[in-house]
């Protein structure tokens, strides 16, 4: 069968060029844009050159944001930007300008505050309308081409917003001011103190009213993972003993990890289910998702060893190595990072690839086994979804014994095999900085806990490509593609790969990853800090194409660049003893912390900066590199990872930060030694890993 005509084809199928004229989109590197590079439409990729055009003509902007896994973006795309009619359209009454929300998510964090200010709900594609000076006027997200589903029409919105802009200025340049304002009010966030030490337990607690109590997850359709979240609460348990907060973050997981949002034949979690039980995904995979997933399934399983978690986090981290190693050149050897995203769609379909039939089923697996198989995945002849079937275990999701696992495992092996002959879902393999710090953090947190030192070694080569390959001294930048780098880096790429640094780091107590993320946050300080206000901007200060710098420390579905840029000067400071790196997290928190307190749902991450900061668990071990004792203490300090958790290394006792509780605290005897630490006391040397892992579990409240 024929690839779905916008679908970016993975390595292994055939690469075809689709005939026609191209626009200007043909130069770019971008998945997403090259979509759309045989569209009838004039588009203009974003910069000075299209604005400079909408001036000279005096004409409207017309912004359309969205990205390649996105399938309402796929859907629009077809129904309108395909369409001659429409296109001519947009051509003679707007410049048109198309946008990868992933390569700049300042530009789409900036245009999605805007149409909220409108009123409207944000979402993919968004389409938005502004002045050539890039001022927004108007906007929505999908639009049908013609009237349906109780929206206008495309078409009819496109002729409408041209004689508003051609016969009513006036009114254009009301909404122009208006918006304006709010987004200088958004962007100047209400500060405040410091937060109170009681604070994020406090949130935790209201959140945890807001988690579905039957299947997991905040509130109900569609149900995101929200991993923010769920760190929030896992803190919370840890910091209080309460086994509430423990019970909503394992239901959710385990919830999740049993249903139809986890591909249980490929391995990773789906962006987010449409419905209230995780069963029907909205069917793209992101970086970012399975990342934050794969840290928190590394932190519940070892609290029990629960057996499923350890299969998810091997499953997921095997198919990122599969699957998602981004090409050196089309159609070329995988690179040392990793690729964005794969989309929802195959063959025009959403879920197309991941879905099945019984009768497939049956053949493939015989009789027995196919009975066996069904029996536990959900599968019926009337199928749970449109007549075909979801793979899932939320009906049966205890795990059988040994045997019984064996024979599901080989089952899945033949279905994955047979999938494979399957046209995939497109693939956009660019390479973000940001999220390739997340999938970093967590590798090297999740080798040393489940004994995979290829885990640490990938962690360690993807750190080496963005901060080389994506590199220009001190600046990064956001986007790499078939060898080419696209885009000043942001906060957000900064701040992650700082945190990815570190991270790397407590593994391998290497200096080097230290001095890196030092180096990171002075960039940040330079280039990004709000003198006048604290806190960081989402762009650097050298930054010129929008209309104002963002600033925020909201979370979404990614950690936000302030959040994670909090706990890394927290992280510092208690590494280096500087107070600097203490005086600016508190600034910086500050800065959000009136937001913070008034909705503190939205603030997760910096919460939790804030109590790493405040209240940290630090760790020392004293002794000899080669030592294998040494090591052994390391390994149950590492085997046992807590968020607020800062491990330290010391031969002699020498080279701690001079105020350290434990500085000048060496081997006991000559054995190696660890010492936990709580503010100014530490505890008395302990030399058995396993008296240590024991005082790291006893110190979490």
């Amino acid at each position: 069968m024929a690839s779905h005509p916008d679908e970016i084809p993975r390595p292994d199928e055939i690469r075809r060029e689709e005939s026609g004229p191209t626009n200007r989109l043909a130069q770019e590197s971008s998945p997403y844009l090259l979509q759309h590079r045989h569209n009838p439409v004039d588009w203009w990729p974003w910069g000075e050159e299209a604005f400079a055009e909408a001036r000279r003509q005096n004409k409207p902007i017309l912004l359309s944001v969205g990205y390649a896994a996105c399938h309402w973006c796929h859907v629009m795309a077809h129904e309108s930007f395909e369409d001659e009619a429409i296109a001519g359209l947009m051509n003679r009454l707007f410049v048109n300008i198309k946008v990868d929300r992933e390569e700049r998510p300042d530009v789409d964090a900036l245009y999605q505050n805007a149409l909220a200010l409108l009123g409207e709900h944000g979402g993919w594609p968004l389409t938005m309308f502004l002045t050539p000076q890039g001022e927004p006027f108007w906007g929505g997200t999908y639009f049908p081409p013609s009237q349906r589903y109780g929206r206008p029409g495309f078409a009819q919105v496109l002729e409408g917003l041209a004689a508003a802009w051609r016969d009513a200025p006036d009114d254009v340049g009301k909404n122009v001011a208006a918006i304006r304002q709010g987004l200088e009010r958004l962007a100047a966030p209400q500060p405040g103190g410091q937060l109170a030490a009681e604070a994020p337990l406090a949130a935790a607690r209201r959140l945890l009213r807001e988690i579905d109590p039957q299947e997991g997850g905040l509130g109900g359709a569609p149900k995101f993972p929200q991993p923010a979240v769920l760190e929030l609460l896992w803190v919370a348990w840890l910091r209080s003993g309460e086994a509430s907060f423990r019970h909503a973050v394992e239901l959710t997981l385990t919830r999740m990890s049993q249903g139809g949002i986890y591909d249980h034949l490929g391995g990773g979690y789906a962006r987010y289910a449409t419905d209230e039980k995780w069963l029907v995904p909205h069917f793209e995979k992101m970086l970012y998702d399975n990342a934050q997933i794969l840290t928190l399934l590394t932190r519940a399983w070892t609290e029990d060893r629960n057996p499923l978690y350890a299969a998810r986090a091997r499953e997921t981290v095997e198919w990122l190595f599969r699957e998602m190693r981004a090409e050196e050149a089309p159609g070329g050897p995988p690179s040392e990072a990793f690729a964005a995203s794969l989309d929802a769609d195959s063959e025009g379909e959403e879920g197309r690839f991941y879905i099945w039939g019984e009768t497939e089923i049956d053949a493939l697996l015989g009789p027995e086994e196919a009975g066996f198989f069904k029996a536990h995945y959900d599968v019926s002849a009337g199928g749970n979804w449109e007549g075909r079937t979801i793979l899932n275990r939320s009906v049966r999701p205890a795990l059988l014994d040994t045997a019984g696992e064996a024979r599901l495992t080989d089952a899945r092996d033949r279905l994955l095999a047979a999938r494979a002959g399957r046209v995939r879902p497109g693939w956009d393999d660019k390479v973000l900085a940001d999220w390739n710090g997340l999938a970093i953090a967590a590798l090297a947190e999740a080798a040393p806990v489940f004994e995979e030192p290829e885990w640490l070694a990938a962690a360690e080569c993807a750190f080496d490509f963005v901060a080389t390959r994506m590199a220009e001294g001190d600046r990064l930048h956001h986007v790499w593609r078939h060898g080419r780098n696209r885009h000043a880096g942001l906060l957000d790429d900064y701040a992650q790969m700082a945190a990815a640094a570190l991270a790397l780091h407590q593994t391998t107590g290497r200096a080097a990853y230290l001095d890196k993320a030092e180096a990171w946050i002075a960039t940040l300080d330079r280039h990004f800090w709000d003198g006048a206000n604290g806190g960081y901007f989402q762009t650097a200060d050298d930054s010129r194409d929008l209309m104002m710098r963002p600033k925020t420390g909201l979370d979404n579905a990614t950690p936000s660049g302030n959040g994670t840029a909090a706990a890394v000067l927290a992280r510092l400071f208690h590494l280096t003893g500087r107070e600097a790196y203490r005086t600016r997290a508190e600034q910086l928190i500050a800065a959000f912390s009136g937001e913070v307190e008034r909705a503190p749902f939205g603030y997760p991450t910096l919460l939790l900066a804030s109590d790493l900061l405040r209240d940290a668990v630090q760790v020392v071990v004293a002794g000899p590199e080669q030592d294998p004792a040494t090591r052994q203490l390391e390994e149950a300090v590492l085997r046992r990872p807590l968020p607020f958790l800062v491990l330290q290394r010391t031969a002699t006792g020498a080279g701690l930060p001079p105020l350290h509780p434990a500085a000048g605290k060496g081997p006991l005897e000559g054995r190696p030694a660890g010492y936990l630490c709580r503010g100014a006391t530490c505890s008395l040397p302990l030399t058995e890993p396993e008296s240590l892992a024991e005082a790291i579990a006893a110190s979490r409240g």
